[in-house]
């Protein structure tokens, strides 16, 4: 008897403005479940970010560099036809702390509702990353503050041009 092994496919959405250890930590996590993680930069044009797409796609790129079965894209419009365009069964979302949980909850509803043949997964990501956010980030990498612990160096160091930050102490 052969027994048929089908890749096993998730899609990661958000707006990674910027990545950080956090979402690096689902990232892992989520590559421990599936064999395939499209990671997937949303572009909301009412949205403003720091970065645009294509800068967020670079710093994810080099984030997840030494990371096998990762695919790094964006895209617009709603998340579960997206997922659909990608043939994924999953949508992966991280939790950080209960006050998440109301939101995502609801979005998950409204992705099943869209996309009844996709579930989606929500991973908590290690606890000495519960309380990062890409904003509180930004507004202390703003003020020159100590990030490095946050962010993959790569980020660092956009952080600091982007900041344009002279001796830039991460």
């Amino acid at each position: 008897m052969s027994i048929k092994f089908e890749r096993k496919a998730a899609l990661y959405p958000g707006s990674f403005d910027p990545i950080t250890n956090g979402h690096l930590d689902i990232i892992k996590r989520a590559l421990n479940i599936f064999d395939y993680l499209v990671i997937a930069v949303a572009v909301n044009t009412d949205k403003k970010t720091l970065f645009t797409k294509e800068e967020r796609i670079e710093l994810i790129t080099g984030a997840v560099r030494d990371l096998d079965g990762v695919e790094v894209t964006s895209f617009t419009g709603l998340t579960a036809e997206f997922a659909k365009s990608k043939g994924v069964k999953a949508i992966v979302r991280g939790l950080r702390m209960v006050s998440d949980f109301e939101y995502e909850f609801q979005m998950a509803l409204m992705n099943r509702k869209l996309m009844p043949e996709a579930d989606t997964i929500f991973l908590m990501p290690s606890e000495k990353y519960t309380y990062l956010s890409s904003s509180l980030i930004k507004d202390i990498g703003k003020y020159n503050g100590k990030i490095e612990c946050f962010l993959p160096p790569n980020v660092v160091e956009a952080l600091g041009k982007k900041f344009q930050i002279k001796n830039y102490r991460g």
